[in-house]
């Protein structure tokens, strides 16, 4: 069974994008191969895993990292007999730098009942297709040049193509940098591969340095977005709101 560096493994609500308010299982892998402006999530490598003791309960035990698969499946299963569970979602950083150790969970936990979540950057298609068949549903943000300083959007178009045929959306945050000119070219991209794909645009939760759009702004490029693809919603970090994990 194959090992990886774990940062934390809870139960609590998706706060984020179509799967809005379910209950999930997070297993937040560490490492990431990018660097996003906005990005508000620790990452990096630990000594030790924070487990939490019961599912919801928000309290943490340690466990020493890494973490073998046979041990992480286990935790999961706990977690799901206390609570029922929509999904298992592996986050991150970027998962799929791990993509072994989700294959290997998945499979530990399959007849569990419980879907396999995957939220990725939308970078790594060569991993993704290894273990595209262990996946149940992806979320996948397109990283826009003026938040990652760099056009990443060819790879973007390899991973939704590999990715059709699952239960895919796509996640944009929009920032007060955001620029039509960029925002126009990644709904080209998703339009050109199937215009039936769901779009998330997710105001940002100001960090650092980084603004919120307006209002206005946001209802502008819905429009344009939806002039080109067929669902386009609207919806923040909900999680923040509540205050949990």
């Amino acid at each position: 069974m194959s090992k990886a560096n774990v940062i934390e493994i809870f139960s609590s609500v998706q706060g984020e994008g179509k799967y809005l308010g379910c209950r999930q299982i997070f297993v937040r892998l560490a490492d990431c191969n990018l660097n996003c402006a906005y990005c508000d999530t620790n990452f990096i490598r630990a000594d030790f895993c924070k487990v939490e003791t019961v599912a919801g309960a928000m309290i943490f035990r340690n466990e020493k990292n890494p973490l073998d698969a046979t041990q992480v499946a286990e935790i999961i299963k706990q977690f799901a007999d206390e609570v029922p569970t929509q999904a298992i979602s592996f986050t991150g950083g970027e998962p799929l730098i791990h993509w072994q150790f989700i294959r290997d969970v998945a499979s530990a936990v399959k007849n569990s009942g419980v879907k396999i979540f995957l939220e990725t950057n939308g970078t790594l298609y060569n991993e993704f297709e290894k273990i595209s068949g262990a996946v149940d549903i992806v979320s996948m943000d397109i990283k826009l040049p003026s938040v990652i300083g760099q056009n990443l959007f060819s790879l973007h178009e390899k991973f939704l193509r590999v990715a059709q045929g699952k239960d895919l959306y796509v996640k944009i945050v929009v920032t007060g940098e955001t620029t039509p000119e960029e925002f126009l070219s990644a709904i080209d991209l998703i339009s050109q591969v199937d215009k039936e794909i769901l779009l998330i645009l997710q105001p940002v939760t100001p960090v650092g340095k980084i603004c919120a759009a307006s209002a206005g702004k946001i209802l502008n490029l819905q429009t344009a977005a939806l002039r080109k693809l067929k669902n386009v919603r609207v919806i923040p970090q909900t999680h923040k709101f509540i205050n949990v994990l």
